[in-house]
């Protein structure tokens, strides 16, 4: 199994039970699917509302493309509709001129990346519950295919086991030849919003198993502190900037107008 899917995997069983007896069956039957025809109708009826679709991107008479960032989205009134920022400019629009991807928020950018420190984030890997394993050990456990074998009778230090990097393929069973990679980097989430969090927060962000890959050490140095736009993956290409996208918005961590293009470009190339 795909190790960055491994934990999207989820099973559902939903079931009607209906333990009325016999003749009552049908009264409790209708009653049950009146009540939940009546909510479906509702929604469908609000989905069909043209402002109701959060996602929807208007293009203006002009050639404008305007999201929900944009100032003039609530006034603009006269609008064909995309799905995203990516189709709306491949049909021949442009971003609007205050667009937070001019030179001057890439500038902030660049200010707010000078101020970056792994500090901000703790100092390390944390052991938040206190078991002597630290987020690194919990993750190497979580991700080996076998037992894994640790340095003392304490069990706090994993020295083997067996890994499948998700970047590569490549099987792996020396813990020194691992590192922890953060989906989302430190540096790139703190570019990306991450500055303005609370010291606790940047801890719980940087210890977090749902944004941590056991991965070989030359892949995910290789990568560094990029973003999507800047580096991908050798293999399972798709599963990793699904795995991206649902970390930064998870955080609410935020993509500038031109970020958001470029990304939603890389989701349709590589997982459509």
């Amino acid at each position: 199994m795909n190790l960055l899917a491994r934990e999207d995997l989820e099973a559902k069983d939903i079931s009607l039970n209906i333990t009325a007896k016999p003749k009552h069956l049908f009264g409790t039957y209708n009653m049950t699917l009146k009540n939940l025809l009546f909510p479906c109708v509702l929604l469908s009826l609000i989905l069909l509302l043209p402002e109701a679709n959060a996602e929807t991107i208007k293009k203006s008479k002009s050639g404008i493309c305007h999201d929900l960032k944009s100032p003039y989205y609530k006034r603009t009134k006269n609008f064909t509709s995309f799905i995203s920022l990516a189709s709306c400019i491949e049909s021949g629009g442009r971003l609007p001129k205050n667009s937070s991807s001019t030179p001057a928020n890439t500038q902030k950018q660049s200010t707010i990346s000078s101020n970056y420190s792994r500090k901000m984030f703790g100092h390390g890997w944390a052991d938040s519950n206190k078991d002597c394993q630290n987020s690194r050990m919990e993750t190497l456990i979580a991700y080996s295919l076998s037992p894994v074998r640790f340095k003392t009778t304490k069990e706090c230090e994993v020295v083997s086991g067996k890994w499948i990097s998700p970047f590569s393929g490549k099987t792996i069973y020396a813990a020194s030849e691992i590192d922890i990679d953060h989906i989302v980097s430190l540096k790139w989430a703190w570019v990306h919003g991450a500055n303005h969090w609370t010291k606790a927060k940047r801890v719980k962000f940087a210890n977090d198993p749902a944004n941590l890959l056991s991965v070989e050490a030359r892949l995910n140095r290789q990568k560094g502190s990029k973003g999507l736009n800047a580096w991908l993956p050798p293999a399972n290409q798709c599963q990793y900037i699904s795995r991206f996208i649902r970390v930064y918005k998870a955080y609410n961590l935020e993509l500038s107008n031109k970020e958001q293009v470029i990304y939603d470009k890389i989701m349709k190339q590589h997982c459509h």
